[in-house]
């Protein structure tokens, strides 16, 4: 029998065929998340939809998707209505989307990941900001729902491990579109009573029961709070955004308590084994204090008391000597010094150390005598100045200068009215 052929492109069109008359999936819902989005120039959009194991290409046109009031995005979750066919130039099969919405369970995920980024950015996750949890606190404030399972759990738990704490509830709504602004004045009040530690959560549910912890506004009211916060909300694998800003996470509204007191019979543990220790290291230190005074009364100075009194008596007495010795060595230099004085020829024969400086003092007399101008005056000369300046050289003046004439015997003032420069 001949075997027949057909081609690739009649094969994709008898399945296109197939697709196109199945009533199945000519009107389908779908709900998944975005990815490989890329839109068009002309207005057309093109993506994959998946789910956590499959994934289908997606195309919406022009048409149907100017009618969107949101701009898709990779990672956002839509539902989505349309008609699966195939596309006959590769043989693969798409949806053709007519209409699509938002999920809101993947818009809120959207909105997670974007505050999360946005805090973080800030800084508002870093450990240098983190407040240190006590280890010992005496007053606990609790931000919660006055009833239900968190509260009972918390107060519980707390009584067990560690019952002299005092705890103080500010009930607040933590569900609702009102409770993130409950939330907020609650942790502002809970922050005026000078507690030592505030819980703040609620027990688990789903990311819509929680989103009230993934606000913005109760994100800051921890940051901004002085009291050190630890956030408990949901369950161990419920983050919220709370959990990154609080001073410490605890997985649960129990762990929270948990982490908040020591456990008494821990505690008392504790404190047995520090006084073991103190009871030993007092022991000890009266040990070395009695081993200590023992040989303090065995010591030579305690049982030869007048020994050490002979010894610092026997000093007592070299020191004197060595003073008495000492001042007897001064006298005596000062006793020669004396002597020679005495015996020096100043002393015996005072007139004639006179004489000789009388001698002495006539003969420098004389030689200043010789040396004084005003003597050489006396002999008949005179000293002629002009404007106190010693003329030496007849060229110093001219006719009408004034001058000064000094005899031996007074002054005179004259001008000079006539100049002879030969000398005559």
């Amino acid at each position: 029998m001949e075997r027949r052929y057909i081609t690739v492109s009649t094969l994709n069109r008898y399945l296109k065929n197939k697709f196109d008359t199945d009533p199945n999936i000519q009107m389908l819902n779908l709900k998944g998340e975005i990815s490989n989005f890329k839109g068009h120039t002309r207005g057309h959009l093109y993506f994959t939809l998946k789910d956590e194991t499959s994934r289908i290409n997606a195309v919406m046109f022009q048409t149907n998707a100017s009618k969107l009031n949101f701009v898709p995005v990779d990672g956002m979750k839509v539902l989505v209505t349309g008609r699966v066919s195939i596309y006959e130039p590769n043989g693969g099969y798409q949806i053709y989307i007519t209409n699509m919405l938002e999920d809101g369970l993947g818009n809120l995920y959207l909105k997670y990941e974007e505050l999360k980024k946005k805090l973080a950015n800030e800084g508002l996750f870093n450990a240098e900001h983190k407040k240190m949890i006590p280890k010992f606190p005496e007053t606990i404030g609790i931000i919660t729902a006055p009833t239900g399972a968190a509260i009972k759990d918390i107060l519980s738990t707390i009584k067990r491990r560690f019952p002299s704490v005092k705890t103080i509830l500010f009930p607040s709504l933590v569900q609702g579109e009102l409770a993130a602004d409950n939330i907020v004045r609650q942790i502002k009040l809970a922050d005026t009573y000078n507690l030592d530690l505030l819980i703040v959560g609620r027990g688990g549910g789903s990311i819509e029961d929680l989103w009230s912890f993934n606000e913005e506004i109760v994100a800051r009211a921890i940051y901004d709070a002085n009291t050190p916060i630890i956030s408990a909300v949901g369950h161990e694998i419920d983050y919220t955004i709370c959990d990154f800003v609080a001073d410490l996470r605890a997985p649960t509204p129990t762990g929270a308590a948990e982490m908040a007191v020591p456990n008494v019979f821990d505690v008392k543990n504790f404190l047995n084994q520090l006084e073991k220790r103190l009871n030993k290291n007092i022991n000890n230190i009266i040990a070395t204090s009695k081993k200590q005074l023992d040989n303090f009364k065995q010591s030579y100075v305690l049982t030869n008391p007048m020994a050490a009194f002979e010894i610092r008596e026997q000093k007592l007495d070299n020191l004197i000597n060595d003073i008495n010795s000492k001042i007897k060595h001064i006298i005596d230099l000062k006793t020669n010094k004396l002597i020679t004085l005495k015996e020096s020829y100043v002393i015996k024969n005072p007139d004639s150390f006179i004489t000789q400086y009388n001698n002495t003092y006539e003969l420098m007399l004389n030689k200043l005598n010789l040396l004084n101008p005003l003597n050489i005056l006396s002999k008949g000369y005179s000293v002629v100045k002009k404007d106190d300046k010693v003329i030496k050289d007849i060229k110093n003046i001219k006719v009408k200068d004034k001058i000064s004439i000094r005899f031996h015997k007074g002054n005179i003032d004259a001008i000079v009215e006539r100049i002879n420069k030969d000398g005559r």
